[in-house]
């Protein structure tokens, strides 16, 4: 059994064998990875480097810059640990063949990972992974492999992706005080130099989580989606008085947002944040650009697109996906607090410029006596309230994954939340969006379903929606579709529970 190339690239616990990221799996995976850009046509084109600093990121990274360099190839290795978005800008800045990022992003500490971009700065896909994974099994043993020492360069790279970032913003408006956390990765400095290059010196940041920590020692688990994870944020927002609240994961390529909410402090769900974003995007972008999302994000962003006079398109989950979506592209989220704000510059989510963009939004509403809720409600009552969630049901047994998704296929619910829904299986029904999904609809009531491409668990994308004046409506049925979701992690076998607890009325 070995590692096998999934999301990007690889991905899975640091450890010795095959089936675990280790020095000689990264060794050969770079010497494949060489072979394949040869035999492309990419020999000695140049080859960006970065890593995380999780267990082992250092050693992977010196692997993977001695092996390309001793392949031919000209290796720009950057000077530290570094978020992703710097590698995926330096991949599309230098014009380079190719970038590796050694990285897990928001997984356990246990795992560690090597993440390829190809020429142009988007994630790998299919048909190069299989091909790459092929010339990686045809690879010598690791210690046959040559390797050459490869000199970091400078910071001009870094200096460069900050001077953009930092050009993002859109109004004049800079008084707002920020509460941050990059819960033990590798976003804080930068994500800290990004924003007072920008202009947002106001910054606190979490102390106990702001060093890079391969143990992530105050959270279970190291992303901003997680319950508990940004607990420590949103009580030093509430100390500190912030105006907004930011949370990145370790590697930086998301980001999430907290809020005051009445008279506490709450984290934005992605489709809130990436709503907000969308609109605010769009109102600077010219007429007919493209935002895309994907097929477990809420249906939100296709009207606003619509209304705004721009395209709007759907993607399968990932930014491998979404940075592909289509000419004329201005912005991408997933619902996983992932936004691509800046695609001329980094095809790829970018936790960093995010934080920048919601930065400039939340400075332009203070200074008019109004914050990011209210403009959420102002989308809601041109377009209707659209209420999601997600629910999560981790197992170590992947069987247990599959035997729900089996059940499910076999014995679909008929109704959710009192409504009748209908049934289509992405993996048989799904034409240009074939995946192992199941997407349940009914008026105003939306589910999808699928095995999670990174980590293992089962995913419940929920959402309802309704008028403005009917949001209690909406509410109810996303709480008796928490109840249906949440059931299922009980029912390895045979047919899920129904939960039918009201109708959702339209008028």
């Amino acid at each position: 059994m070995t590692l096998r190339f999934g999301t990007a690239g690889l991905r899975g616990p640091v450890g010795d064998g095959p089936d675990h990221m280790n020095v000689p799996v990264v060794t050969r995976t770079t010497a494949g990875l060489a072979v394949w850009l040869i035999e492309h046509g990419h020999g000695g084109g140049t080859v960006v480097v970065g890593c995380d600093a999780r267990t082992g990121s250092a050693e992977f990274f010196t692997a993977a810059t001695e092996v390309l360099a001793a392949a031919g190839f000209d290796v720009v290795a950057l000077p530290r640990p570094l978020p992703t978005p710097v590698t995926a800008y330096a991949v599309q800045a230098l014009g380079a063949v190719a970038g590796v990022q050694i990285t897990a992003s928001h997984n356990p500490a246990s795992d560690n990972g090597y993440k390829v971009y190809l020429s142009g700065g988007a994630q790998l896909v299919s048909p190069a992974d299989r091909e790459i994974e092929a010339a990686i099994d045809a690879a010598p043993d690791a210690a046959a492999v040559p390797r050459t020492p490869v000199e970091p360069v400078g910071d001009e790279l870094v200096e460069r992706y900050l001077d953009r970032v930092a050009s993002l913003p859109r109004s004049g408006h800079r008084d707002l005080r920020i509460a941050l956390t990059p819960l033990h990765g590798v976003g804080g400095d930068t994500a800290v130099a990004a924003l007072r290059r920008a202009g947002f010196t106001d910054v606190h940041t979490v102390s106990s989580q702001f060093a890079p920590d391969p143990a992530f020692p105050t959270v279970a688990y190291p992303n901003p989606e997680e319950p508990g994870a940004t607990d420590a944020l949103l009580t030093l927002a509430a100390e500190v008085h912030a105006d907004l609240a930011i949370a990145l994961d370790p590697d930086a390529d998301r980001c999430a947002v907290g809020v005051r909410d009445g008279t506490g402090w709450r984290m934005l769900r992605g489709d809130e944040t990436g709503v907000l974003l969308g609109d605010r995007i769009l109102a600077h972008a010219p007429i007919g650009s493209l935002v895309a999302t994907t097929i477990v994000s809420s249906t939100m962003l296709g009207d606003v697109a619509h209304a705004r006079r721009a395209r709007f398109a759907r993607t399968l989950t990932g930014f491998k996906w979404l940075t592909r979506a289509g000419d004329g592209l201005v912005y991408a989220y997933e619902e996983a607090v992932g936004h691509c704000v800046d695609p001329d510059a980094v095809r790829d989510k970018d936790g960093v410029a995010t934080a920048v963009l919601v930065a400039d939004l939340a400075a332009e509403l203070k200074a008019a006596g109004r914050g990011l809720i209210d403009a959420l409600d102002d989308l809601y009552r041109e377009f209707g309230v659209h209420l999601g969630d997600q629910v999560s049901i981790r197992s170590d047994d992947l069987t247990r994954v599959d035997a729900i998704m089996a059940a499910l296929r076999a014995d679909p619910p008929e109704t959710l939340a009192g409504v009748p829904v209908t049934t289509t299986d992405l993996a048989t029904g799904g034409g240009a969006l074939t995946t192992d999904a199941l997407v349940f609809e009914g008026v105003g009531v939306r589910v999808v379903v699928r095995p999670s491409g990174t980590e293992p668990k089962l995913k419940c994308y929920l959402e309802t929606t309704a008028r403005y004046e009917d949001r209690p409506v909406a509410h109810a049925a996303l709480d008796a579709l928490r109840r249906w979701a949440t059931a299922l992690g009980a029912t390895a076998g045979g047919g899920p529970p129904r939960l039918r607890t009201g109708t959702v009325s339209r008028t």
